[in-house]
């Protein structure tokens, strides 16, 4: 058994205590169909989503030189995520693997499968169009 908080459209509130099972009563001020209030004590916690993969270290530096504890958690952190991946796909993002992300592609990162952008050409060369 446990305690609900209930609420209709009208917003009359009040609690029941019945099986989770159990379908939720009517309100009994004006007979409207009802809904779960969530929960002041549940809203209170706080969660910690784990960074996706792009947010972790890619470089041996990055590990603090391969810090076994550091690395450990790191490891932890990735398992995580990838359960909460699988659970939540529309989480995961694009997997495709990164081929550059230097130079031009700093801000938009060139994934596999993806055409390059057209090269523009914005400076001149020497001897060309000049007096």
């Amino acid at each position: 058994m446990a305690i609900y908080e209930l609420r209709c459209d009208g917003g009359h509130r009040f609690e029941v205590i019945q099986s989770f099972s159990a379908p939720l009563p009517d309100c009994p001020h004006c007979g409207a169909a009802t809904g779960k209030v969530p929960s002041r004590f549940g809203i209170g916690g706080s969660a910690r989503t784990p960074p996706p993969a792009a947010m972790m270290p890619q470089t041996w530096r990055g590990t603090y030189g391969g810090d076994r504890e550091y690395v450990t958690e790191l490891r932890r952190t990735a398992e995580a995520r990838r359960d909460l991946e699988e659970r939540h796909p529309e989480l995961a993002g694009d997997r495709r693997p990164i081929i550059a992300h230097e130079g031009r592609y700093e801000n938009a990162p060139l994934r596999a499968g993806d055409q390059p952008p057209a090269h523009t050409h914005t400076h001149g060369h020497a001897g060309e169009g000049g007096s």
